[in-house]
């Protein structure tokens, strides 16, 4: 349990804060940004998010770095950061400010990547993120922390930054889902 799968494991201790925060109807007050409301608890919950999605970056950047990484945290990275994504997405489901279909199809992905990477793993081979599941993983991460914030500072534009993110995320995880099955396709192909 070295320093970045501990601090991955923070990340994990996160969600379920970030959870409740979403899920609880805090009557802590609200702002007005623009032309939309900011519930404070959504304000919160975002902060948390953006923190916890930072983590993501510190813990690997510090494993490279210091040459820490592990089987451990090449487990609990991937998997802390798909429960993040995923809690927030269906968050912003039940609350109605992203689409459910979208959604699906984000997390479906996610669900079928981790898969090939299981079914890989049992091959004893490593897949490696390609730099367009980074761009994925960023797009969803800006999308999310956007609409939590009820779009916070593009709500006094009038533009909706975060939908249009979410959508853009959407078609990158998709792009990014192909790209990965075809190049590992002989994974499955091959696998016993």
């Amino acid at each position: 349990m070295n320093i970045p799968n501990r601090i991955t494991m923070s990340r994990i201790f996160l969600i379920p804060i970030f959870i409740l925060l979403l899920s609880i109807p805090f009557d802590w007050g609200s702002w007005n940004i623009g032309n939309q409301e900011l519930p404070i608890s959504h304000f919160v919950a975002g902060l948390l998010f953006i923190l916890a999605s930072t983590t993501d970056w510190v813990d690997g950047f510090y494993a490279r770095k210091y040459n820490l990484v592990t089987n451990l945290g090449k487990f609990l990275d991937p998997l802390a950061d798909k429960l993040l994504v995923a809690s927030a997405l269906i968050l912003l489901v039940e609350m109605e400010i992203a689409p459910a279909w979208v959604v699906i199809i984000i997390i479906s992905r996610e669900f079928a990547v981790t898969g090939l990477r299981l079914v890989a793993a049992g091959e004893g081979l490593v897949l490696a993120a390609s730099q367009m599941g980074k761009l994925k993983t960023v797009l969803q991460i800006v999308a999310i922390s956007a609409l939590l914030l009820h779009n916070f500072p593009f709500s006094y534009l009038g533009f909706p930054f975060g939908i249009i993110c979410l959508y853009a995320a959407m078609i990158i995880t998709i792009v990014s889902g192909y790209d990965y099955f075809r190049k590992n396709w002989h994974v499955m192909r091959d696998s016993k």
